[in-house]
């Protein structure tokens, strides 16, 4: 269990509360409204009103106890450099800020954030990303690299995977496959595929979508 500090209750903040509390994680949230607070109220560990712009709030939440502070504001970018920067300069271990833009992000990290997210973003791309390709269910951006759920080949099916030489022939690695009956597992050299499966697989974003537009 950890212990997360969340300024900022806006639909990215609400959602990010009901993710870390469903893990079991010590939150306190902070908005400078209070009816923003109040669908989180159950999930919290505490919630406060108050203006994380004014250093003495900030020093009042003590945030150098928390694993994470989250500033999650979306409409004032101004209001979210400077919590960053406070947070930072109050000692917080790790700071995470929300930004629109790379211009927004380049100035959240010159100024304390460890860490930049992209909600919006984020979610545009991943649904893009299924949408545009045949057969892909899920994906996780990794940088440079990725990790896909898809079918197998059509010319795969009752083949094993030391026949086909994956790595070598499509320079991508199988981390797991996920069988009709929703078992999954992580399949040996002799494995062989099924028209059903749902392969995990790994590889460079060049090499993926090469695979990708095979399916």
């Amino acid at each position: 269990m950890k212990s997360f500090l969340i300024i900022g209750m806006g639909r990215f903040g609400h959602y990010l509360c009901s993710q870390l509390a469903d893990l079991g994680n010590e939150i306190l949230v902070v908005d400078q409204v209070e009816e923003c607070l109040a669908p989180c109220l159950p999930l919290v560990t505490s919630a406060q009103i108050g203006d994380c712009t004014k250093p003495e709030v900030l020093k009042e939440l003590g945030v150098r106890n928390f694993d994470s502070c989250f500033v999650c504001i979306g409409t004032n970018f101004q209001s979210s450099l400077e919590i960053t920067s406070l947070l930072k300069e109050l000692g917080a271990r790790w700071v995470v800020s929300r930004a629109s833009t790379d211009v927004q992000a380049k100035f959240l990290l010159r100024n304390g954030a460890d860490e930049v997210v992209y909600p919006e973003r984020d979610i545009a791309e991943k649904i893009a990303k299924k949408s545009s390709a045949n057969h892909v269910f899920d994906f996780v951006d990794l940088g440079d690299y990725g990790i896909y759920e898809v079918l197998p080949l059509k010319s795969w099916v009752g083949k094993s995977i030391r026949e086909l030489n994956v790595r070598v022939n499509y320079n991508i690695s199988i981390l797991g496959v996920r069988e009709k009956d929703g078992s999954m597992r992580m399949p040996d050299a002799e494995y062989r595929f099924m028209g059903d499966d749902h392969m995990m697989i790994m590889g460079s974003d060049k090499d993926l979508a090469r695979f990708i537009r095979k399916l």
